[in-house]
């Protein structure tokens, strides 16, 4: 079941506009998302519109700026008419099952999205970094509130908060509940974003 979405107050978040590196497995799976929704002809304008450094070409070890990524978000909402943020969350979902089935391993005794949600960094970043050191990755600490109520901090200079919400939903529905996401700033933190989920089901 879809998770209900709300929002405490209109989010904005300042991002550092500093340089942040991200692997290339993120690409390759936005590009195979934007084929699959837009065509194979509609992911060739875009790349050939962006005009990246790269060429366009992307390789799943490699390591490749973040505003590439929002060039090319930015691109597909263009060509869709669907908006950045929405294409974002899309991404999410499409990621949790990307994840899902080329490592399910990561899903076993998960018996709900509070387990699978803890594991991003005790368990799936712990296992990132052993196979790319270099990998700059985003924070994700957690704290659960009795059986129905969790709280996740996403800490990152991107700005890929949509990313994560959409993540989040995606995980939700995976196991089939349904939630409240209310969505806010972290004082004093301006690349950090509390989560507040609640479950309804």
């Amino acid at each position: 079941m879809f998770a209900l979405v709300t929002c405490a107050k209109p989010l904005v978040c300042h991002f550092r506009k500093e340089e942040t590196a991200m692997k290339g497995v993120v690409f390759v799976e936005l590009l195979s998302m934007a084929e699959s929704a837009f065509g194979e002809a509609t992911v060739d304008n875009v790349l050939d519109e962006a005009d990246l450094d790269n060429g366009g070409a992307f390789t799943a070890v490699g390591n490749y700026p973040c505003d590439h990524l929002i060039k090319l978000v930015e691109g597909f909402s263009e060509k869709s008419g669907a908006s950045p943020e929405a294409l974002q969350q899309k991404f999410g979902f499409w990621m949790l099952d990307f994840f899902e089935k080329g490592y399910s391993d990561f899903f076993v005794g998960k018996e709900n999205s509070f387990d699978m949600l803890e594991a991003i960094d005790t368990e799936i970043h712990v296992e990132v970094l052993k196979l790319y050191p270099e990998a700059e990755l985003p924070s994700f600490t957690t704290e659960r509130f009795g059986d129905n109520q969790f709280e996740m901090v996403y800490s990152s200079p991107r700005p890929l908060v949509e990313f994560c919400q959409g993540l989040i939903e995606a995980c939700i529905e995976r196991f089939k509940e349904t939630a409240t996401i209310e969505r806010t700033a972290v004082p004093n933190q301006p690349n950090s974003t509390r989560f507040l989920i609640t479950l309804t089901s």
